[in-house]
């Protein structure tokens, strides 16, 4: 695969990132695995991942909790977490620190086929013809963890997204919170109703018109499809009991973020929903500086839930 300057810039501080803990310890790194594949009768094609290997994976028989990982829209891609953000690096050092259990983390590709440029924002099409969501759910996950040693245990089961990536992860885990054990979203894309009216034609377009219906302006686009996708909407309906108890959702941005109101509202509407939450803002941008600085701590947020160190 042909890397961009965006790509060899990304490598560059994950190998620097990399430095110490490569040099000291290549016995206890993991393994990336990218270009992989399973099918899909759902979407018609063969959908792509990247896979993050635990160290001892090889040589031993445990069963491990497992990661899914949710890129952002425009040139995102499943490659992203390990050129860009250095995640397998991060994941070591953690793993080696007791600070994460090892785990196994996989990329779906959230890109429609070759050709189609709309993102997915990893749901449904509102007319029901391509069906990411279900897919992810219904064939994706079962199949990774028969194809590899994961627990099966929904509760050993983390999501974590950036931008696009983080507001579908946000929207699963509160949509389906018995199948996940907690998420981390990094500068999730959530627009407030206004914003999302007021998004140009074009813009609305290429990265909503196949969730919620293409060539819709103003009003009009906060239709039904709109609003079972909508945090503030669904939180309604969303019982706080599984929770209350400890800190499930774990939401991080810049404080320069194009996004900030959108996080703002759901951080005020998740806790008035009485769910219990962590909720973070520190100096930067929308961008990959800003991602590559906020990944530990929010891998240690998956961590912490994984091996029940929030007191539940």
């Amino acid at each position: 695969m042909t890397l961009t300057r965006r790509h060899l810039f990304g490598l560059t501080a994950a190998a620097a990132l990399a430095a110490p803990l490569r040099a000291g310890a290549a016995d206890r790194a993991g393994t990336v695995r990218e270009g992989n594949v399973l099918a899909s009768k759902l979407l018609g094609h063969p959908v792509d991942y990247a896979l993050y290997l635990p160290p001892g994976y090889e040589v031993d028989s445990r069963r491990y909790p497992v990661v899914y990982l949710l890129h952002g829209a425009g040139d995102g891609q499943p490659a992203d977490w390990f050129r860009m953000a250095g995640i397998e690096v991060v994941l070591d050092r953690l793993i080696l620190a007791g600070e994460m259990p090892p785990v196994i983390a996989v990329a779906p590709d959230g890109r429609r086929a070759s050709g189609d440029p709309r993102a997915t924002y990893f749901l449904d099409d509102a007319d029901g013809r391509y069906r990411w969501a279900e897919m992810f759910l219904e064939e994706f996950i079962p199949q990774v963890e028969s194809r590899y040693r994961s627990t099966g245990d929904p509760r050993m089961r983390g999501l974590m997204g950036i931008s696009m990536g983080g507001f579908a992860a946000v929207l699963h885990q509160l949509r389906h919170p018995g199948l996940f054990g907690g998420v981390s979203a990094l500068s999730a894309a959530f627009r407030t109703p206004e914003q999302f009216a007021a998004m140009k034609q074009e813009d609305y377009d290429l990265r909503f018109g196949g969730a919620f219906g293409s060539g819709l302006a103003g009003q009009a686009r906060l239709n039904e499809a709109w609003a079972r996708a909508d945090v503030l909407s669904l939180l309604g309906q969303v019982e706080a009991g599984p929770f209350a108890r400890w800190p499930r959702l774990y939401l991080t941005l810049a404080a320069d973020d194009p996004f900030f109101a959108g996080n703002a509202a759901v951080h005020l509407a998740l806790g008035e929903a009485g769910i219990r939450h962590r909720f973070t803002v520190t100096e930067g941008r929308h961008d990959w500086i800003f991602w590559r600085q906020a990944l530990p701590e929010a891998l240690r947020h998956l961590g912490a839930v994984l091996m029940r160190q929030y007191g539940e």
